[in-house]
């Protein structure tokens, strides 16, 4: 295992690498100027040089990048434009939200494709399983931007039952930040009117989210599980006499959830794709918006930052999941 760790980690260096190169150089040629944003429409050719200068945007493009990796392996990820903060700064202060919205996504569309996948494989043909795969099909084609505004215009404009946006109603303070993740910090600090409300800003984003990972979960638990139940090692332990549940649990679920846990990987991309249109939907002080934000403006740092952390966040993630595959099926060990 040590050895697959080491080749993961060699690999991850790789991609971020490519990450870093292929954003920076094409955040240069799309069409924006910073310069001309920061000083202003009135500005002459002086302060232009000047913010140039400053910024070092007067070098040729392989100098900008040699300067900027040199920095980035200071830790140094520049200063915002916009912000005129250190952009390390920024992310530390908009990341934490989008991890708590994807971080019950995720949890969310998981379970509730395991159970309904599991449901409808082992209810094969009947209505429960006509249910599950029509609820799959939808969660998987219905998108994101049109979900959010559909669940805003529903439960908010005409039910008046969640908020419209945001993170916590301005009538109620704050926890104390800790980790940045309100409900996390309300939980620690007992603040249960922070909690709670935290948990109602953030019910419909997760559900927008949640959608396209509980519609691809389905499909592939309800394929896995049905493939297990025909082998013949769970028609051998029904044979010996266990019990129906001890079945599902011991054999069946375990291996049924091989492709779920490799697909788990993926569905973080798809979350870290899906952020960005959800956050600005839903005026969520995320890292989706952040760099929404940086892009509009043609913020170099900024966008690459964001870009460097969910990259590293995604190879991460996958890392992760190939170790849990490796849990769940001991004899890829010896592979």
């Amino acid at each position: 295992m040590g050895g697959l760790i080491a080749r993961r980690l060699a690999f991850m260096v790789f991609v971020i690498w490519g990450v870093t190169f292929v954003t920076f150089f094409l955040s240069r040629v799309v069409p924006g100027d910073p310069v001309r944003l920061l000083a202003g429409p009135r500005a002459g050719k002086a302060e232009l040089a000047h913010i140039r200068d400053l910024y070092g945007l007067d070098e040729p493009l392989p100098a900008q990048y040699r300067r900027y990796m040199t920095d980035l392996l200071h830790g140094d990820l520049g200063t915002s434009f916009v912000t005129r903060r250190d952009v390390t700064s920024d992310i530390a202060a908009f990341l934490p939200a989008t991890l708590e919205l994807s971080g019950y996504a995720l949890l969310l569309g998981f379970v509730g494709g395991l159970v309904a996948g599991s449901v409808a494989a082992f209810r094969r043909g009947s209505g429960v399983d006509a249910a599950g795969r029509l609820s799959a099909i939808a969660g998987l084609s219905v998108p994101a931007f049109w979900l959010a505004l559909l669940l805003q215009l529903l439960f908010h404009t005409q039910l008046g039952w969640f908020p419209l946006g945001g993170r916590l109603d301005a009538s109620v303070t704050p926890p104390p930040h800790i980790t940045g993740l309100l409900t996390i910090d309300s939980l620690l600090t007992l603040n249960l009117s922070a909690f709670s409300n935290a948990l109602w800003h953030l019910a419909l984003p997760v559900v927008t989210l949640a959608a396209g990972v509980y519609g691809l979960m389905t499909r592939v638990v309800r394929t896995s599980v049905l493939d297990v139940l025909g082998e013949d090692y769970v028609r051998a332990a029904e044979a010996k006499g266990l019990t129906r549940w001890r079945v599902i649990r011991r054999h069946v679920l375990r291996n049924g959830l091989l492709p779920a846990v490799t697909i788990l990987g993926l569905e973080f991309g798809l979350l870290a794709s899906g952020v960005f249109v959800v956050e600005a939907v839903f005026q969520w002080p995320g890292l989706g918006s952040y760099a929404f934000n940086a892009i509009q403006a043609a913020d170099y740092n900024a966008t690459l930052g964001a870009t460097l952390v969910i990259a590293i966040i995604y190879v991460f993630t996958n890392l992760i999941v190939d170790l849990g595959y490796l849990y769940l099926d001991p004899r890829i060990r010896y592979s």
